[in-house]
């Protein structure tokens, strides 16, 4: 008897580590874009931030099993 792995729910669950991740990559950037001198800076890196999270939202979402998924995780701090 082998284990299955349901899909749907381990995306759910790659995707609710990936935005844990993304908020905790904005925090110390929301402080700064209220802050005129670094504003425009701090919003610089969010817009990377969000760049870099749109790809691993296409890429988990296009992962076909779950060792791909796995891999795609965000390290755990």
């Amino acid at each position: 008897m082998s284990i299955t792995i349901n899909m749907t729910k381990a995306k759910v669950i790659a995707h609710d580590a990936r935005r844990v991740s993304r908020n905790a990559a904005f925090a110390p950037l929301d402080i700064k874009t209220t802050i005129p001198s670094e504003a425009v800076a701090a919003e610089a890196a969010r817009a990377i931030i969000r760049t870099n999270d749109d790809a691993l939202q296409v890429s988990m979402d296009a992962a076909t099993d779950a060792a791909a998924l796995k891999l795609l995780l965000p390290a755990v701090e």
